[in-house]
């Protein structure tokens, strides 16, 4: 008898089983590793200012003071690195845009996040940044995959963990626990991403398909460059570049049109020779109004969903894994915004 089985590790998942595990709750974690998931090939980037219109991200300074304590956490528990904190710069295009940031830059709630702003060209011996840019603070990124095989590894050594792909046919539930093959728990979590469950068939969840490039740099970045790409730091000389956002063609493989895509906005960026050594997808599951979703389904108060994360996971998961670990265990409420009966005329369908 297990208090929770958790379906799912990606990053949803994974930091679920962590905060449960850390207010003293038993978890089972079912999960196979599979292909191209969203969180094995994410660059891990976190940046609280986002977007073609460059705006501070929903819950910036709630989200971000949770994320810097919780990894840091996780890695002393964990006696591993995966997270890294590093500045970001992103170009102006024009004068007019440099005059816009300098305004923005004066209202108190933007000065937390910004470290500077340049005028004139202040990396250009490896970006194109004849009109400046802007330094972000409190960005970086985390290495996904060391992480999620941290938790794996954490998860194995307290027997809450079993490789397995998940087979619903096996799920019985009644109205005080949950009863899946040999295993019993007091409540079953979906964080299963873009993969469909006959439960939350109806759930909104739309896969966004991501395509990010790998490549080799001789040179070392002097920061986190972002502009139409992200180039982002990996193992040695190598760099994440990514990502694309599409919605229609969701083929289950690599395409030639994002390659050329991304490959011609690294060159719009860095001035830095490069070579492409990997190209790779991945499918990141979002909601129609980008935001996650949590809570219980309309017909079982022990079925959970934690879905929705969408491009921003390695920002939102450390904040709403906790408040929703802590309205299981009674001590919280779950905001209107991401609580799954916002779309409950459509999931409660299913």
């Amino acid at each position: 008898m297990v208090d929770y089985l958790i379906v799912g590790q990606g990053l949803a998942g994974s930091c679920l089983a962590w905060q449960l595990l850390q207010r003293g709750k038993r978890v089972l974690v079912l999960d196979v590793p599979g292909n191209n998931r969203s969180s094995m090939i994410a660059a891990g980037l976190f940046n609280p200012i986002t977007g073609k219109l460059m705006s501070r991200t929903w819950l910036a300074e709630t989200l971000f003071q949770s994320l810097y304590e919780f990894y840091p956490q996780a890695e002393q528990n964990l006696n591993q690195k995966f997270f890294y904190p590093m500045p970001l710069y992103r170009p102006f295009l024009s004068v007019q845009e440099q005059n816009e940031w300098m305004g923005y830059s004066a209202q108190p709630e933007n000065q937390k996040f910004i470290d500077h702003i340049h005028t004139t060209s202040a990396y250009g011996d490896q970006a194109h940044d004849a009109f400046g840019g802007i330094v972000i603070k409190q960005c970086g990124y985390v290495d996904v995959p060391v992480f999620l095989q941290s938790i794996r590894t954490f998860l194995k050594e307290q027997n809450a963990f079993a490789e397995e792909w998940f087979d619903e046919t096996q799920l019985q539930h009644s109205a005080t626990e949950v009863t899946y093959k040999h295993w019993k728990a007091s409540a079953i979590i979906f964080c299963t991403g873009t993969s469909k469950t006959n439960l939350w068939k109806a759930a909104p969840v739309k896969p966004l398909k991501g395509e990010t490039l790998t490549i080799k740099l001789n040179e070392k970045p002097k920061l986190i460059y972002n502009r139409g790409v992200y180039v982002v730091p990996g193992n040695e000389n190598l760099y994440k570049v990514g990502a694309t956002y599409e919605t229609q063609n969701l083929s289950e493989s690599i395409t030639e049109a994002a390659r050329f895509e991304l490959a011609t906005r690294t060159r719009e960026l860095i001035t830095l020779p490069f070579e492409i050594v990997d190209q790779n997808w991945g499918m990141r599951p979002t909601s129609p109004d980008r935001r996650p979703m949590l809570g219980h389904h309309p017909n079982s108060k022990n079925v959970i969903i934690f879905n929705g994360l969408g491009t921003k996971g390695v920002s939102l998961a450390p904040y709403f894994s906790a408040q929703l670990a802590n309205w299981l265990t009674g001590s919280a409420e779950i905001l209107p915004t991401v609580n799954i009966n916002r779309f409950k005329a459509l999931y409660s369908k299913s």
